[in-house]
């Protein structure tokens, strides 16, 4: 070996490098048969996985640690050396990202086009800098976020839950009264669009308070149905399952809150008031707009609330992935770990019990609507 080998070997040991500033790491989640990390420039938003072994290292790179320091604890972690090669592997594939400290930035993201799609379909951007818009109503609303504030709303909430389950009946006959009244049914309409709106806005004021970044707020149409969407866009990232749940739950959160002025009125009306009839028909069609978007299935909140609990990535794709081996090769299949086998078998039947349960009840409240 020549001597510019030899000191190009010496100086790639005594590197010190450092993961550069801002850049975001994922906890870890189940993708498939594999445990991932994801990585994510916080300039470009460029992301790709990486695996444990990856992880354990980039984890642990703060400018101290040479290839020498991290080995033993490397060997001692996996029950291998950690070869020179894949070392210097890894540090290419950090410094070709710009993830390392003293690389220089990518190009930022390039920006969403202001509107796509045509009359009938499409998307467009509402505002120019959704994180500033959103991040000037954390400000104005963060009083309201307090704990003080907000678990006597859940005390509320779940309080009504349960009144409106007991009166089913009741709602479901003030709802067929409500059809019957289109002045009042195109009221509760507005409201519940207007619902929506205030849901989506709701992910991103809870994801300004746990330090997550909104990237757009837009309309999207499909006519004659529209409404408004906000993409947060690094809240997989954010640090505690608690507050990934709450980003996700807050939509859902919000649409309950709205009803709880009409659940009040409703309770204090005497049975026969042709107001409490009403009233009786918005609670139960916002109470199945709000409620049912915790149900996990894909693409509602409730679906995203399920893989932050069980740490997956893509459960429904990857469920159907692994259904689809078992199929077809019983041996990759039974390769995947003893955990993801029965995560995804145990989710295919709940994906099952949930559709036939949608089903079911969807058609008997049509059927008794219609014959009430």
């Amino acid at each position: 070996m020549n001597p510019a080998t030899d000191r190009a070997r010496a100086a790639a040991r005594a590197y010190r490098p450092a993961l550069g500033p801002g850049v975001l790491i994922s906890p870890p989640l189940l993708r498939g048969p594999r445990t991932v990390y994801l990585l994510k420039h916080p300039v470009s938003g460029a992301a790709f996985e990486v695996g444990p072994k990856e992880h354990f290292l980039i984890s642990r790179l703060d400018g101290t640690r040479t290839l020498d320091d991290l080995a033993p604890a490397y060997a001692e972690r996996f029950g291998r050396r950690l070869a020179e090669e894949h070392w210097n592997r890894l540090l290419g594939l950090l410094g070709t990202r710009s993830l390392l400290a003293g690389a220089p930035d990518p190009p930022p993201a390039t920006p969403a086009p202001a509107r796509t799609g045509g009359l009938w379909s499409g998307t467009r951007l509402l505002v120019a800098d959704a994180d500033a818009t959103t991040a000037r109503l954390h400000r104005v609303l963060r009083p309201l976020l307090h704990r003080a504030v907000q678990l006597p709303l859940l005390a509320a909430v779940l309080v009504t839950v349960v009144a409106l389950a007991l009166n089913a009946g009741e709602l479901l006959d003030g709802t067929a009264r409500l059809i019957r009244e289109p002045a009042a049914l195109v009221a509760v309409a507005l409201f519940l669009w207007f619902s929506i709106t205030l849901h989506e806005l709701a992910h991103g004021i809870a994801a300004q308070h746990y330090g997550g970044r909104v990237t757009e707020i837009g309309l999207r149409w499909r006519l004659p149905a529209a409404m408004l969407y906000c993409t947060v866009d690094n809240y997989l990232f954010i640090p505690g399952l608690r507050a990934r749940l709450v980003i996700a739950g807050a939509g859902a959160h919000l649409n309950m809150v709205l009803l709880l002025p009409f659940a009040l009125w409703w309770s204090l009306l005497p049975h026969g008031d042709p107001t409490r009839a009403l009233l009786a028909g918005l609670l139960l069609l916002g109470a199945v707009q709000g409620l049912s978007n915790l149900v996990p299935l894909p693409p509602l909140d409730g679906y995203r609330m399920l893989g932050h609990l069980l740490g997956t990535a893509r459960l429904a794709p990857e469920t159907r992935t692994y259904l689809a081996l078992r199929r077809s090769d019983a041996g990759a299949a039974a390769a995947y770990p003893r955990r993801a086998r029965r995560l995804y078998t145990a989710y295919a039947a709940g994906f099952a019990v949930l559709v036939l349960l949608a089903a079911a009840g969807t058609c008997t409240a049509a059927y008794l609507l219609l014959t009430g």
